[in-house]
């Protein structure tokens, strides 16, 4: 065992979030390996996944089940054992803990009581989306899961609608057909990149303007969790507004007022009308 794990294992309670492949069963790290080897217990998010890629590196560990559904009841659970020096360290499925999985609930448990948090560190599903997605990965706005019926999909998809940042979204494979036609409804036919079986044998992205990407996704059987990558809204416009646009608003600007529309009402309606940021509009509206 290195002598430095072991030191700080032996210090004070500590839970350990250890991030898991999402594809290739070989981005696991040395690391998490021998962290784990050190454990008394693994917590997981299902413990048949996590005792498979157990197996494969021939280690077997006593688990402790926490998901969604027992994560308020088993985090007491975990709280209690670390109090006692137990070592114990937590994984989902694939990725890292809390990123659209469970975790957070524990995570908070431990702060409460004073437990330190170590991450060990991973593959995660946003960060090889957006990389490879060719669209600006200077800023990005992590969204995560949409919601899934359909009318307050569309109003997560409004809140949205204007961010600069290029937006990140992971969807199911049963609703990736009509969440895509929900993006389109919404934000327009602005250039994504559909990320599919990252790292794995058939690892595939699909890249191009919202519309034909649709159009070629509906023909195809969709399995697995997918990640989308969708361009952000100033990008997407290019950030400018033309001269017969501005002319435009002037006019719908000059007619609102004389319908005694109040200026807060009036920038909404244009900004909608237009797909034009609120602030953009403010500026435009005083300047008359």
């Amino acid at each position: 065992m290195n002598p430095k794990i072991k030191k700080k294992l032996n210090s004070k309670p500590i839970l350990y979030l250890i991030s898991t492949p999402i594809g290739n069963i070989k981005e696991f790290t040395p690391r998490a390996i021998e962290v784990i080897k050190n454990m008394d217990f693994i917590a997981a998010e299902d413990t048949r996944v996590s005792g498979n890629l157990l197996n494969f590196f021939k280690i077997k560990k006593k688990f402790i089940s926490c998901h969604k559904y027992n994560e308020h009841q088993s985090s007491k659970k975990i709280v209690m054992l670390l109090k006692k020096k137990y070592q114990i360290a937590y994984m989902c499925d694939a990725g890292t803990p809390c990123i659209s999985d469970p975790g957070q609930i524990l995570i908070q448990e431990c702060i409460n009581n004073e437990i330190d948090i170590s991450i060990i560190n991973g593959p995660n599903a946003a960060i090889n989306a957006i990389v490879a997605s060719g669209l600006n990965c200077e800023h990005f706005y992590f969204h995560g899961f949409l919601n899934s019926k359909e009318k307050e999909r569309k109003k997560e998809l409004e809140k949205l609608k204007f961010k600069n940042e290029t937006i990140i979204f992971y969807e199911a494979p049963h609703r990736i057909n009509k969440t895509l036609k929900n993006i389109f409804e919404i934000f327009g036919n602005r250039k994504i990149c559909i990320a599919h079986e990252i790292s794995k044998k058939h690892e595939k992205y699909e890249r191009g303007f919202l519309k034909e990407i649709m159009l070629k996704m509906g023909k195809e059987k969709n399995k697995g969790e997918f990640v989308i990558v969708v361009d952000g809204f100033y990008k997407n416009k290019k950030n400018i507004i033309s001269e017969e646009k501005i002319e435009k608003i002037k006019k719908m600007i000059f007619f609102l007022k004389d319908k005694n529309i109040n200026s807060k009402d009036a920038i909404r309606k244009i900004s909608e009308i237009f797909e034009i940021p609120k602030n953009k509009i403010y500026q435009i509206y005083h300047q008359n």
